[in-house]
């Protein structure tokens, strides 16, 4: 039998470059002394203050002293049961976390596809795990608010944010960020210069950005989307409008460039208040309900978005900061096929599910029906409570 410890030292470097995430590369590390004093872990570093988006000018300006913004990075992992994460004839055998790290370098879990912290008390060691990387996010805060307001959300940027490194071979930590500004408009900064650019070229407001095989791409709210070239400040058309939604997301499913597109429809409720004995108050209250999804996938050589009438055993979900994909099999569930998404008119009460279903639904691809997720007992076991196979084995002594 071989003795992997005694692999070259070149052939190691060169498997931990084909390693995708830094996550792969701590596991890499776990192997053995050898594999792990062969790869010196790289921790990029990312400047402690960003300037405020401009809101009317082109060009930002230099951060003051106290106000500005941080940026965060947040990882979504899927922890699978030790029994075998792979198997779809069980039950809640997976469980989705997202972990924020704050400043002290103390890990918090949140909700996977919400700003929303879980009540968590103890501390899980990865190394006991049996974990995979499924997405991540960056958030920008605002510096100028306390970071442990009691309304936390109300101290982030509250629009999707990328990011991509530049500069890898000389080890520098270049980058680039792209977010949609609050006209609508791209966004751009550049760690070189300090500062962001506005674009300006926009036929129509751009719904969603992404990161898709080492290059940025954004799609506005008809369905038009393009590649944004960094460099120049250009963009270019990969795909021409696909008419009908009211909000359009791009994501990343086994490869292939999607498009989902989601139908809201405007609710009127009707609130009544006594004044009096004889008069009573009306209050009407607007909002918006999702009824529909359509997914389309990217034919890249007639830049046309083609609809996807089923996903096979994919799972799409759809967060607020982040958007990614799994399949059924990795999430240890009997079925995929559907999108789980963010939608604040799901509450459903009950103590024990107040993380579980609080604002997020389920959209069935092959029936075209949506339910809330607590009414899905094995899709909603994938969120919360933990599941009952985290023992104290997998806890960390703190």
């Amino acid at each position: 039998m071989a003795d992997w410890s005694e692999l070259p030292k070149d052939l190691l470097g060169l498997i931990v470059k084909h390693q995708d995430t830094s996550f792969d590369v701590f596991r890499f590390r776990q192997v053995c002394s050898t594999w792990r004093s062969s790869v010196t872990p790289k921790h990029r570093r990312l400047p402690r203050r960003f300037p405020l988006i401009p809101t009317e000018n082109s060009v930002s300006t230099i951060p003051s002293p106290t106000f500005g913004f941080c940026l965060s990075k947040r990882t979504v992992f899927l922890i699978r049961s030790p029994e075998g994460g792979d198997r779809t004839d069980s039950i809640g055998t997976s469980w989705l976390i997202k972990v924020k790290e704050d400043a002290s370098n103390r890990k918090h879990l949140l909700n996977p596809l919400k700003r929303q912290r879980f009540d968590f008390s103890e501390v899980l060691d990865i190394q006991n795990l049996n974990i995979l990387e499924i997405g991540h996010e960056y958030v920008l805060n605002y510096v100028n608010y306390p970071p442990n307001s009691i309304n936390e959300a109300c101290n982030w940027y509250m629009e999707k944010l990328i990011l991509m490194y530049t500069d890898k071979k000389s080890g520098l930590d270049r980058f680039v960020l792209l977010t949609i500004h609050v006209s609508g408009k791209l966004a751009l900064y550049k760690s070189e210069n300090k500062e962001w650019i506005i674009l300006e070229h926009m036929p129509s407001p751009y719904d969603d950005v992404i990161l898709y095989k080492g290059q940025f791409y954004a799609v506005d709210n008809t369905g038009r989307t393009v590649f944004v070239d960094h460099l120049c400040c250009y963009m270019s058309l990969v795909a021409n409008p696909v008419f009908g939604g009211d909000k359009k997301y791009l994501v990343e499913c086994k490869g292939d460039l999607l498009l989902v597109d989601m139908y809201l429809s405007i609710d009127a409720t009707v609130d009544s208040n006594f004044l009096n004995e004889h008069e009573l108050q009306f209050s009407y209250c607007m909002s918006e309900r999702t009824v529909m999804f359509k997914v389309f996938r990217l034919n890249w050589g007639r830049k046309e978005w083609i609809e996807v009438k089923n996903l096979g055993n994919d799972v799409l979900f759809l967060g607020e900061d982040c958007v990614f994909s799994a399949s059924a099999g990795d999430l240890s569930v009997s079925k995929g096929n559907c999108i789980i998404f963010v939608d604040n008119l799901f509450y459903l009460s009950g103590e024990d599910d107040e993380y579980r279903d609080h604002g997020v639904g389920i959209f069935d691809l092959e029936s075209g029906c949506i339910k809330p997720l607590g009414n899905d007992p094995e899709l909603s076991k994938l969120f919360w409570p933990p599941p009952s196979w985290i023992t104290p084995t997998m806890l960390e002594q703190v």
